[in-house]
């Protein structure tokens, strides 16, 4: 189970990035964080992940507070955190990252369960660099796998839908449903399509730094707009089409 105890954020400049922000994520639970852009969304995700370092509040995994600790640590205490555009390492390949993100060398058929269930072969993409010649699709699946390939009490995906194609996205919410469905670990997914917030089991909405809303998705999702085709805006709505706070 993941605690924010008044989680705040800031950088010179911009003290309130994250304002207070109080949330409990149950253990075998997906929530996805989602409200408009510049809100805050990547930032809590890089605070829970130690990417980023909270200025206020404190971070309780599992009944052990990990405030204190870098990103190298919490990894160690079972935080997995991929980010919204993956890295490229030109040289390593795609077992090297595997077998990197496990801890230990993979079998053949684990890489290619691994590769399968983020909708890639395992004989065209094992022995692949993971570097420029892959796709923006290809290197999330990737990147994906790589977490997956992690015994983590803790997932965190910041917006695992950019810059990748239709198939991949498909691909995507197969693996966050099997996730969903395994129920031994807490999922956190910062996202803005509708397909992912409705496989949530609860929605957080964070507008300019503060929690907005966060309860169960039947509750939450009928009160997003999702565009300009949407013609039912009203006070329930917690944000409106422009991506502003309604007031």
């Amino acid at each position: 189970m993941l605690e924010l105890q008044n989680i705040g954020f800031g950088v010179p400049g911009k003290a309130d990035i994250l304002k207070n922000i109080n949330l409990t994520i149950k253990t075998g639970e997906t929530v996805v964080v989602t409200g408009p852009n510049g809100g805050g969304k990547t930032s809590l995700a890089k605070v829970i992940a130690g990417v980023a370092e909270a200025t206020a509040g404190r971070i309780i995994l599992d009944g052990e507070d990990i405030s204190d600790l870098n990103i190298t640590d919490r990894a160690r205490t079972g935080i997995a955190y991929a980010f919204q555009q993956p890295v490229r390492f030109k040289g390593l390949r795609t077992r090297d990252l595997l077998n990197l993100s496990a801890g230990r060398e993979l079998s053949e058929e684990e890489l290619a369960d691994l590769l399968r269930r983020v909708g890639l072969q395992a004989k065209e993409y094992v022995d692949r660099s993971v570097d420029t010649k892959l796709s923006g699709g290809e290197i999330k699946r990737i990147e994906i796998a790589g977490v997956m390939a992690r015994d983590a009490k803790l997932f965190v995906f910041d917006e695992p839908e950019a810059g990748i194609d239709l198939w991949s996205f498909n691909s995507l919410i197969d693996v966050f449903n099997d996730l969903r469905e395994n129920r031994r670990q807490s999922t956190v997914i910062i996202s803005h399509q509708e397909r992912i917030l409705e496989i949530a089991d609860r929605i957080a909405v964070i507008v300019k730094g503060e929690l907005a809303a966060f309860g169960p998705t039947a509750e939450i999702l009928p009160r997003l707009a999702h565009g300009p085709e949407c013609q039912s805006c009203s006070e329930t709505c917690l944000v409106n089409h422009e991506g502003e706070e309604v007031q």
